[in-house]
């Protein structure tokens, strides 16, 4: 496939998230966790500590802007926004697949002025797992993070949309071999983190058995990728096959709270519908160090840094109030905030 290609792709996945389609048939899971409010906090609100560390790096809040993409137009538009608001905000950023932008040397804003707009706070490349059977191995994954200066390497696992994509990968043989080799052979951080259908209990322990430094759950309930390769299908049989995976996949509350028991040790990554401050507070609660959100702010990246920076604003306020609100001081108390019988 050429990078024309690739990106021609990228190009229509973000017409159809931004139209609204390709949504998951299920929800997060969220609205089952209810925390007990709490009348009498003896806070002041304003005090509260969202702070966290992640990469070796400070945050001022547990959030992460998750991958996301685009052609190389509207990429380099959105990478831009993206990556000063990260920096105005203090939270982390991760790019969307770097592979055309290896393949072409085409830019969309993957390139040193990325890490120039963010020079303080961790950026995450990105580049699939059924690449690293495909020619992409230990010297292409030190190009993408050199390339922008990232911090760590996202390795994303997306067999269901490679199966419902007309052009997809395929054939799995040998990835997880691959990717354990990448792990113990770069010399940097990797992340694996799953697409929108999640990562289960018994998955989550062989990556960390691995040595990743990290799992995103992206759990089911936001985007779901099988759904938006359905929409962008020309064959009727294409759509037909996708349509079918419509509720496909560990919602991503339940995915968090598994994983989080299975490797109680992880670094864990929540995403996958988040919808707003409240959802993050029930992630970190379900056992979530950081929390990340694409679709949710990807039509704002398309407007400006200004309306990325107001978006992420309100996300930060809600989560603090719901630390307000349950009398949790800063995050670690927050963990601990008791939860409504379901």
């Amino acid at each position: 496939m050429t990078s024309d290609m690739i990106r021609d792709r990228k190009d229509q996945h973000l017409d159809v998230v931004l139209a609204g389609g390709g949504r998951h048939a299920r929800d997060a899971g969220f609205d089952a966790i209810r925390f007990v409010h709490e009348a009498l906090p003896d806070l002041d609100h304003t005090a509260i500590d969202l702070g966290t560390a992640f990469l070796g790096r400070a945050l001022r809040a547990p959030l992460l802007i998750s991958s996301m993409t685009g052609g190389p137009a509207r990429a380099e538009t959105i990478n831009a926004h993206l990556a000063e608001a990260a920096q105005a905000l203090g939270i982390a950023l991760a790019v969307g697949s770097q592979r055309a932008a290896l393949e072409s040397g085409a830019g969309g804003g993957l390139n040193q002025s990325l890490r120039d707009r963010a020079p303080a706070v961790p950026i995450l490349a990105n580049i699939g797992a059924a690449q690293l059977t495909r020619g992409f191995g230990v010297d292409e994954a030190r190009r993408i993070i050199d390339m922008i200066g990232a911090d760590a390497l996202i390795v994303h696992l997306n067999p269901l949309q490679e199966a419902c994509q007309p052009e997809g990968d395929r054939d799995w043989r040998g990835v997880g071999a691959a990717l354990e080799a990448l792990v113990r052979n770069l010399g940097a951080p990797v992340i694996v983190k799953e697409t929108g259908a999640g990562l289960s209990a018994s998955t989550a322990r062989r990556l960390v058995a691995m040595g990743v430094t990290g799992l995103d759950v992206a759990g089911a309930g936001g985007a779901n990728w099988g759904l938006i390769e359905g929409e962008r299908a020309v064959d009727s049989g294409d759509k037909a096959h996708a349509l079918a995976f419509a509720d496909w996949g560990i919602p991503t509350a339940r995915a968090i709270a598994e994983v989080r028991m299975a490797c109680p040790d992880a670094l864990i990554i929540g995403s996958g519908g988040v919808r707003d401050g409240v959802d993050a507070a029930r992630a970190i609660r379900l056992g979530a160090d950081l929390v990340g959100q694409a679709a949710g702010v990807l039509r704002a990246a398309t407007v400006s840094t200004e309306a990325v920076i107001s978006h992420f604003e309100i996300v930060i306020r809600q989560l603090r109030t719901a630390c307000f609100c349950t009398g949790s001081k800063n995050l670690g108390a927050l963990r601990q905030a008791p939860l409504q019988p379901v």
